[in-house]
């Protein structure tokens, strides 16, 4: 395979004596190493030129050092999956068996007679069988000789094909010889329509010059042309008909238009920005919900391609992509790919193929665009810096996308703007430290005023009798008023689903989930118990399990029940929810958000999706439920999440019209958070947080690594945590607590328990304490009574 082969080219290998996989070649080595005896071939070469650029390699391999995982990982996790191949097994009839001869069950008789029409897959095969242990029966019928089990190679991208029809030349670029042939097809009505369907669709006669590249022979159809008609005419010679690969991500749209213009605040923050970056590779911008930011960015990107450069702009949910993909549209037409999860493997492989062969002048994606391999990238933009939904908690690596972004702006001396109202504690204090620029946006688009925060108050609510389910008069009353004046609302509600448990009211039991410690939350849509954490389902009872009471009922709410009591309260209402149940399919969010800005829905009741720099100009009331548990979470940086998606989600409201009004309920209005949201008082709140980060030794101000430890067996877990903790501790001291478990301390049947270990910035290496963890690892893996232990390192955990 030599000198085709080249680091950064697929290959296929095998694992055991029967799988296969896809590899990417890292190095050529032109010596056996002596430590290694038998050596396997390489099977195939997949590509003809590197899929991984030879550029991207330091990246990902600093990427695999700091998030503490294999280099493998980290590929697996940067490319699309639609890159991967393996092998799956097929099951295939032994040609010298006689099917008749055979004493066999029912169900291998089905399997039989299907396997001699042709070779199934293993999960199609189960299903013939229908049995408790379909694999044993195929282990027996293997044993038997009757079947053999192969292993095949199954390509997982494939080009998009499509049939296409145009005229021959001599009718197309004759107009004597097109009016012979319409008369020749006089009598023939059927084909002289699906001609003329052709020339409509072609616009020929305008532009003779399109017939070259045709129209897909399934448009024709569609348009009315008959399907033999167009048969007959390819057979007799009239048309051509061949197969095309199409472009997946082709635009289609309208010509672009002029950028719009900056308004003078919005011009002012963007010098500050190129003259900050002429001291920092990063820079924070601290803009007002709605202060124009998006057209900033715009603004700068334009700048960037004009230069010769590329350029990467993050953002952290699909909701907001689908979005602000229809601004950029707008001016930069084409010339930018998206990237993110809801599109298909082989979307995303042909993205990944065009930012290599440099078709786009740049991309916007979700944190998974931070590995795309594009080249002369001269400008990252991370817009809403703060959110979680940077972070990957599961499987590894377990990176932050904005903090990966940044070092490989470093390695491609690019620029980096990092965007948000309510800034991370990390990136303000790395700002306010001088580790970044900072420039501060505080106004409005057009001096719109910022929106009124109202608190309404549960408790006295509740007192008067004036709750209804779950929304206070307060909200309802403020409600009806904006629906009245043609407005629109959001509702926020944090929780998905119809209720987080049942209760039985009779002995106090609550369904749990059979693998995890947590109890099971009803969805009224589906009708059905669901376990958020391993997606374990069941129906809902009837009676309680434990007593068989029929005294069951829901506790707490989710966004199903918040829309339930909406319903019942105002039932001309129109109301979508927005969260992940709702939004599925490829394009629910799109639909969702086109619907609404036509008006057609009256109230989106929605979790943390609505806080994400969503922009809609009739939302003037935002109403937010569930507050005290936002604040009273019990984790460090519950008050930071809190002030951020209170600020985030009210900034919706008065985007465009009057001054808009949110409302948080509440049943203690005399918290100091509350009061700083209501004033949007970031660097106040700033100040008061970061007093009990810096006592209690917690980020900005400390590095975090979570070590978390799971088993089957409880009391192994423990034993495993303790003695993790100990080895380590004899090194870090009190940087090591004790283990502990999570609040939820048992999923998909593992139990669990963590070891966090807090680090000084400064005067202790990093890179040196990473490799004493992984040691300490791999000698506790190694005892026998450990082996069985899984193990894994959250480097940044949020």
């Amino acid at each position: 395979m030599r000198p085709q082969a080249q680091p950064g080219h697929r290959v296929i290998v095998s694992f055991g004596s029967t799988k296969f996989h896809t590899g990417v070649i890292r190095s050529i080595k032109e010596d056996r190493p002596p430590s290694i005896r038998d050596i396997k071939p390489v099977l195939e070469l997949l590509d003809t030129s590197a899929v991984v650029p030879s550029a991207l390699f330091p990246f990902l391999e600093w990427v695999s050092s700091y998030y503490m995982c294999s280099l493998g990982e980290v590929l697996a996790a940067a490319l699309p999956s639609g890159f991967k191949l393996s092998s799956e097994s097929l099951i295939s009839l032994n040609p010298l068996v006689v099917p008749e001869e055979l004493i066999l069950s029912e169900p291998e008789e089905w399997l039989i007679r299907k396997l001699q029409e042709q070779d199934l897959g293993m999960e199609d095969a189960f299903k013939l069988l229908a049995t408790d242990q379909p694999l044993k029966s195929i282990k027996s019928l293997q044993q038997r000789g009757i079947i053999h089990i192969l292993e095949k190679v199954k390509e997982k991208y494939l080009p998009k094909r499509e049939k296409r029809i145009r005229l021959q030349d001599q009718f197309a670029e004759n107009h004597q010889a097109l009016d012979e042939l319409t008369g020749q097809l006089d009598k023939r009505p059927k084909q002289i329509e699906a001609v003329i369907t052709y020339l409509k669709a072609i616009g020929l006669l305008e532009e003779p010059s399109k017939n070259k590249n045709g129209v897909a022979r399934q448009d024709l159809i569609n348009d009315g042309a008959s399907a033999s008609s167009l048969k007959t005419l390819v057979k007799n010679g009239i048309f051509v008909e061949w197969e095309a690969v199409v472009d997946r991500l082709a635009y289609q749209g309208e010509a672009p238009s002029a950028l719009p213009s900056l308004s003078p605040e919005q011009a002012q923050a963007k010098q500050q920005l190129l003259n900050s970056f002429e001291q920092h590779p990063t820079a924070l911008l601290r803009g007002v919900t709605g202060s124009g930011k998006t057209e900033i960015y715009m603004s700068l990107i334009d700048d960037a391609i004009h230069a010769g450069g590329r350029a990467l702009l993050l953002l952290p949910e699909i909701a907001l992509t689908t979005q602000i993909i229809g601004r950029f549209r707008r001016y930069f037409g084409g010339r930018f790919g998206v990237y993110h999860s809801r599109f298909s493997d082989s979307e995303r492989v042909e993205l990944w193929q065009k930012c290599l062969a440099g078709a786009y002048d740049f991309v916007i994606g979700v944190r998974s665009a931070a590995f795309l391999p594009i080249s002369d990238l001269s400008l990252v933009i991370v817009d809403e810096e703060h959110e979680p939904s940077y972070k990957q908690q599961d499987p590894a690596p377990r990176y932050h996308a904005r903090d990966v972004v940044i070092y490989r702006s470093h390695l491609q001396k690019a620029k980096v703007l990092l965007g948000s109202a309510t800034p991370s504690f990390e990136s303000y204090q790395n700002a306010l430290e001088g580790k970044y620029g900072l420039v501060t946006l505080d106004q409005r688009y057009h001096d719109q005023p910022g929106p009124v925060y109202e608190l309404a108050d549960l408790s006295k609510e509740r007192k008067r009798r004036l709750l209804k389910g779950t929304f206070t008069s307060v909200l309802l009353e403020q409600l009806r008023r904006t629906i009245a004046d043609k407005d629109q609302a959001l509702l926020f509600q944090n929780r998905r689903g119809y209720a987080p448990f049942l209760l039985c009211e009779n002995c106090g039991h609550t369904p749990k989930c059979p693998q995890c410690d947590v109890s099971l939350t009803y969805h009224s849509f589906q009708n059905s118990l669901i376990c958020h954490y391993c997606g374990y389902r069941e129906s809902v009872p009837s009676t309680c399990d434990n007593c068989g009471s029929s005294d069951i009922k829901t506790m707490g709410h989710g966004t199903e029940k918040v829309e339930e009591e909406l319903e019942i309260l105002m039932p001309d209402l129109r109301i979508q929810r927005m969260d992940l149940d709702s939004t599925r399919s490829k394009h629910a969010y799109q639909e969702i958000i086109d619907r609404f800005e036509q008006k057609e829905i009256d109230v989106i009741i929605g979790t943390q999706i609505i806080s994400k720099g969503l922009h809609f100009d009739d939302v003037q009331l935002v109403g937010i439920f569930d507050a005290d548990r936002l604040i009273h979470f019990p984790d460090f940086r519950a008050h930071e999440r809190a002030f951020q998606l209170m600020t985030q989600v009210g900034g919706r409201a008065g985007r465009k019209k009057g001054r808009g009004l949110v409302i948080i309920q509440t049943s203690d209005t005399s918290l100091r958070l509350l009061r700083h949201v209501q004033r949007e008082d970031y660097e106040t709140f700033f100040e008061e947080e970061r007093k009990d980060r810096l006592e209690f030794k917690y980020p900005p101000f400390y590095r975090l690594i979570m070590v978390m430890i799971r088993h089957k067996d409880k009391r192994t877990a423990q034993q495993a945590a303790d003695q993790f903790s100990y080895m380590v501790r004899k090194h870090l001291g009190s940087r090591v607590s004790v283990p502990i478990e999570p609040l939820v301390n048992r999923v998909r049947n593992y139990y669990r328990y963590q070891v966090l270990i807090r680090l000084e910035k400064e005067g202790l290496s990093l890179g040196g304490t990473k490799q004493l963890l992984l040691v300490t690892r791999d000698t506790l893996l190694a005892l026998q009574a450990f082996k069985s232990i899984r193990m894994h390192f959250d480097v940044d955990p949020l």
